[in-house]
């Protein structure tokens, strides 16, 4: 019987990871643990997607391919999935680095004018070619690192021209670079100063008037806010994601990163696809994201950054039944493109393990932005994102920290990096 034809066939894998079973519903609990390890595995592909999965030598005899990758001694996993970054913005703040590393916080750095408010004034001056090139620069350091999907909020412009045009630099980025991007807007990342005495007098901007336009245009699949003390309270939140989920805008949430507000509860409540950071939440608004399966998508690279000798309650989140992810929270305060390091932050600070890590950045990350069905696991008609590690098994992601372990990055079955740092002249 003749052999089925593939595009492209990884073979000989140490470990093929497989993270098979999350389709449908996050991996919960002890079925975290579960990567559906296949030794000796192989992947085939053609058109873009998985064909066949499983041991190299019954791969081979039924399915053979002109283009061959030798995965012996190496791991083979799905491309990591990064829920929370931001993507689009100008200039730097290694100033408040050094200010914070003195003693300043993050919400008195803000309070002085700084943090996001500083950035929202560069990125306002910035044209959108310098913004698209910034992007470029960013997303191909993201690439060489694992990512092959990755949220992209808005958030530095706070006017809607600025807005608008930041969204636009992440369609035209998302049209010319390999990774899928997916596009939230964060109209609500903080009150700009020119609102500084009437913080309700911009929500209502945000209601009546960004909102309206960002739907109207499609240019975000989600509506996201920071809910918290000093920036946007529980009622202006609500007020902001009702208002998104009217015009089509799927609700996610920044909650209780630095204080309890309740945006645990209110994500619940909002029925959130994601609720992010969660560092100070309830046990109760936890159970209700739970209920809810509302996805927390917990970002230890931030909390490290910005020195908070605290970190989200991993262990009993996963105990209590809540679909946890992993991601960068790339921006000018937490520059790390890598989930490689963020898997060592959830392994050494939050307790996950290795395996928990892996599940959390890929299938669980994937729910957090609506792509489960396609990408986050090795699994028939999926998407063909996967990438080739450096690494005898799944345990060196956490173990093996501040280097990059990738080998290859396979992006819709095209072979897009080719060894650390050497991109495919194509891609």
């Amino acid at each position: 019987m003749a052999k089925e034809e593939a595009d492209l066939l990884i073979e000989n894998a140490s470990e093929l990871l497989t993270i098979r079973g999350g389709t449908e519903k996050p991996l919960l609990g002890k079925s975290m643990r579960d990567l559906g390890v296949i030794r000796d595995g192989s992947v085939a592909i053609r058109n873009g997607r998985v064909i066949a999965v499983g041991k190299t030598e019954k791969i081979k005899e039924e399915i053979e391919s002109s283009e061959i990758i030798d995965a012996s001694e190496k791991v083979v996993m799905p491309g990591f999935v990064d829920p929370h970054t931001h993507l689009v913005f100008a200039g730097s703040r290694e100033d408040e680095f050094e200010m914070r590393i003195e003693g300043a916080s993050y919400m008195e750095i803000l309070r002085r004018g700084g943090g996001i408010l500083k950035t929202v004034r560069e990125t306002r001056r910035a044209s959108k070619e310098e913004l698209l090139e910034s992007c470029r620069k960013t997303l191909d350091v993201m690439l060489e690192h694992g990512t092959t999907t990755v949220e992209a909020k808005s958030g530095y412009g706070l006017t809607t021209k600025d807005e608008l045009k930041c969204l636009e630099v992440m369609k035209l980025a998302n049209e010319e670079h390999p990774i899928e991007i997916v596009p939230t807007f964060l109209g609500a990342h903080a009150v700009p100063a020119e609102y500084k005495d009437n913080p309700d007098e911009y929500v209502n901007l945000i209601t009546d008037e960004m909102i309206l336009k960002v739907a109207t245009r499609k240019q975000a699949e989600f509506c996201d806010v920071f809910c918290e003390k000093g920036v946007f309270d529980v009622e202006q939140s609500r007020r902001i994601l009702l208002k998104g989920k009217e015009h089509g805008l799927k609700p996610k949430l920044h909650a209780d990163e630095m204080t309890r507000l309740g945006g645990a509860e209110l994500a619940a409540e909002m029925q959130a696809v994601s609720a992010e950071h969660l560092l100070f939440s309830s046990d109760d608004g936890l159970r209700a994201m739970a209920e809810q399966r509302a996805v927390a998508v917990l970002l230890p690279g931030a909390a490290f950054m910005l020195m908070m000798e605290r970190y989200a309650d991993a262990r009993r989140m996963v105990e209590l039944g809540v679909p946890v992810a992993l991601g960068t929270d790339y921006n000018p305060s937490c520059l790390v493109e890598s989930q490689q390091i963020v898997i060592s932050l959830a392994c050494l600070q939050m307790r996950m393990t290795p395996a928990e890590a892996i599940v959390a950045a890929t299938i669980n990350a994937a729910h957090a932005v609506n792509r489960s069905h396609d990408v986050g696991s090795l699994e028939l008609g999926k998407r063909a994102d996967i990438i080739v590690l450096n690494a005898p098994n799944h345990r060196f992601l956490g173990y093996r920290f501040g280097v990059n372990l990738v080998d290859k990055v396979i992006k819709d079955g095209r072979l897009v990096v080719d060894g650390v740092g050497r991109f495919k002249a194509d891609s």
